[in-house]
């Protein structure tokens, strides 16, 4: 892929992560395609820290990675009994007791979890290969948009663990539980096509018209007023937890926000 933010200074750039802004617009970029953008937990903290980053103007978010795949998923070095050099391998988070072990996997959570605020929309350009823990990251976004190459899975079964970097929740909403139990049990490739087709995807391109596609969905969710996008925004999100009539009311009360808003009138 072509690095649409190359010519922007960088807000933050740092173990494999690099994030660049452009006005309403920000740009996350996975930064270690020799690695196929493997995955860990310093990689993790720079995506939480790169959240904590943005400025109030930015109303979309890009995430996209160099290099042919966008994310193989957690680095292998996880799984030696050394780890990763300064954090604790797995055999020591095993050992830890429930209380550490959550409150890490809770750290490592926030690097996914910020790509839903409510006043952005956050857009995923995948290509290539997306595992496990790069599976989750997509899934971490609000839209997708996929190269014709692009390869899914979720291998943590596989590995006799479970996806749990925020990945579960959204792709039961996508795909259903039936389609979603067995995507995760089986660790199988799911194609574009079939992400498209089953929601995962919004759009499946050719490979070098990925950059651009993700442009334009990017352009036309700017194009809309601010306000309006984060009310439907807060609107859609808030649907699973509803009833029909909780979900009649909580348009009414958005509209009148938006009337009032658009009125100059006070509420």
């Amino acid at each position: 892929m072509a690095s649409p933010d190359q010519d922007l200074g960088p807000v933050l750039d740092k173990d494999g992560v690099r994030l660049t802004v452009d006005d309403a617009l920000a740009t996350v970029t996975l930064t270690n395609p020799a690695k196929r953008n493997a995955q860990s937990p310093a990689l993790w903290r720079a995506l939480a820290e790169a959240g904590r980053l943005l400025p109030g103007t930015v109303r979309v978010v890009l995430l996209r990675a160099e290099g042919k795949s966008f994310s193989a998923g957690l680095d292998r070095q996880a799984f030696t009994p050394e780890g990763f050099d300064g954090e604790p391998s797995f055999i020591d988070l095993a050992r830890g007791s429930d209380a550490e072990l959550d409150a890490t996997i809770a750290e490592y959570q926030e690097g996914f979890t910020w790509w839903r605020r409510s006043d952005i929309v956050s857009i995923a350009a995948v290509q290539g290969h997306a595992i496990g823990a790069g599976f989750q990251l997509a899934l971490a976004c609000d839209l997708r948009v996929v190269a014709d190459d692009v390869e899914f899975a979720m291998r943590e079964t596989s590995l006799g663990l479970v996806p749990d970097l925020t990945g579960t929740h959204p792709l039961v909403g996508l795909v259903g539980y039936a389609r979603a139990l067995e995507i995760c049990a089986t660790g199988r490739f799911v194609t574009a096509e079939e992400a498209v087709s089953t929601g995962l995807a919004n759009l499946a391109v050719p490979l070098d018209q990925l950059d651009g596609a993700v442009r334009d969905l990017a352009g036309a969710v700017l194009a809309a007023p601010r306000d309006a996008v984060i009310e439907t925004k807060a609107l859609l999100r808030g649907v699973q937890g509803r009833s029909y009539e909780e979900q009649r009311a909580a348009e009414r009360a958005a509209q009148a926000r938006r009337l009032r808003d658009l009125a100059g009138v006070g509420e």
